[in-house]
């Protein structure tokens, strides 16, 4: 099975007392078959004496530390690990190995220390800020960085890069930290409109503002546009709203229902479009006008997905009598059933790599998320509930998978992995959140 290579962090760990040093390895494979933990924590900034009269750089120290802790918090191979475990303090002299008293951190089973160091500031300069990641049995520098763009509207991006950075160290990937959702906010019952956040819960935004429903919405591969699905009183439309240019364009097609447009990696549309019987998948060009039929059939078909080569979609289709997940080669043109078990299987989500499709199935208790590998067949579920869990999505790094579950009451959006683990939820204000797509925006460009 090809598998994206990854880069690997062998952290050796004291063991206390009667275990004397003898060292215990880690290897964070996140696509593997199981997840291991690495015991992190941050130690308290530090400041130079002449820099701590100034209360603004106190405050971004502390500011930066909390936005660092909150992102670690979200992947879940990371354990942070309490101020108060560590003997003497969670403190350093400097954010060099000779300045660090790693023993202590040892005895805490700590495997990575992250320092935040803030060097006294020269007359006429601008404040700096030096983060670095150790391992703490070697005292090895496994990560060193340096910001000055240090704004207090800055901040978040700051932790978002420099976390970013470690996730790639320590897994070879890090696209988590620097993508966003779009998702489905409930105005009321004939009002739903398209919200992005940050999937640490950050740069909560809404991006329309129409009456009707926006549904389903799909990020373009370079960040640009995000369409959807708009069902208004008189017509179903096709959303495009233009980052460029903050502005939303409906686009009408023959047969007036439009379901859930995905983009494929060349920008170009896949939508299931009825034209005069029961829905089929049709690929859109550059312009958003219909170029040739990706999928028909006198059953329903929708909700196509496509692998970052764009030869891989999956979709629903009916034609069983029942709602199952498909396969189509692209190249080959080929369909293939691959989900067997269950009545009702929807909301496909395949992963940049191919090789694995997210889905929800209707159980016994209730909609849960499913992983099914398509190298082996074998299935997985990764959500228990309670209440349901549906419509997920891949991430960009093809580990994290976001889903939208109604378990605290209300749908909200929550985060979990190809793996399954804790669902962590994502802050996304007032009201019902639904249908999460990510995306990826280039940096420095409005969201």
């Amino acid at each position: 099975m090809k598998r994206l290579s990854i880069l690997t962090l062998l952290v050796c760990m004291a063991f206390a007392a009667a275990t004397s040093a003898s060292a215990r390895s880690l290897e964070i494979d996140i696509y593997g078959p199981g997840q291991n933990s690495i015991n992190l924590i941050q130690s308290k900034p530090v400041i130079p004496s002449q820099a701590q009269t100034s209360p603004q750089i106190v405050q971004s120290a502390e500011t930066l530390s909390k936005l660092i802790n909150n992102n670690l918090y979200y992947l879940p191979f990371i354990s942070l690990i309490k101020d108060h475990t560590i003997l003497g303090g969670n403190t350093v002299a400097g954010g060099t190995g000779k300045t660090i008293d790693f023993k202590k951190y040892q005895l805490a089973n700590v495997d990575l220390l992250v320092t935040e160091v803030w060097p006294a500031v020269p007359e006429g300069g601008r404040p700096r800020v030096e983060l670095r990641a150790f391992e703490v049995f070697t005292g090895k520098l496994v990560l060193g960085k340096a910001y000055s763009e240090l704004t207090p509207e800055n901040l978040p991006n700051v932790a978002d890069r420099f976390c970013s950075a470690l996730m790639k160290k320590l897994t070879g990937r890090g696209e988590f930290f620097l993508s966003t959702l779009a998702f489905v906010k409930k105005a009321s019952p004939e009002k739903k409109d398209i919200w992005t956040v940050r999937p640490t819960g950050r740069e909560l935004n809404r991006l329309t503002n129409m009456s009707g429903l926006a549904m389903s919405p799909t990020w373009s591969p370079d960040g640009r546009y995000i369409l959807f699905s708009h069902i208004g009183k008189r017509y179903h439309s096709l959303g495009i709203w233009d980052r460029l240019t903050q502005r939303v364009q409906k686009v009408k097609f023959p047969g007036n229902t439009i379901i859930g447009p995905a983009f494929l990696p060349d920008n170009k549309v896949a939508v299931s479009l009825a034209a005069g019987g029961n829905p089929d998948i049709y690929l859109l060009n550059h312009l958003f006008k219909r170029e040739k039929t990706l999928v028909q059939n006198w059953a329903i078909d929708v909700s196509p997905s496509f692998d970052a080569t764009g030869t891989k979609m999956v979709f629903v289709s009916s034609r069983r009598g029942n709602p199952h997940i498909f396969l189509k080669d692209l190249t080959t043109g080929k369909e293939t059933r691959i989900t067997r078990t269950g009545k009702y299987n929807t909301s496909p989500s395949i992963s940049p790599d191919g090789e694995l499709v997210v889905f929800a199935r209707r159980t016994p208790q209730g909609h849960r998320i499913f992983a099914l590998d398509l190298v082996t067949g074998k299935e997985k579920q990764i959500t228990f509930g309670p209440g349901n869990d549906e419509t997920p999505a891949f991430g960009p790094d093809g580990f994290f998978v976001a889903f939208s579950s109604n378990r605290s009451g209300e749908y909200k959006i929550y985060l979990t992995t190809r793996h399954g683990g804790t669902p962590r939820i994502v802050r996304t204000g007032r009201g019902e959140a639904t249908l999460p797509a990510w995306g990826m925006v280039p940096a420095g460009s409005a969201r």
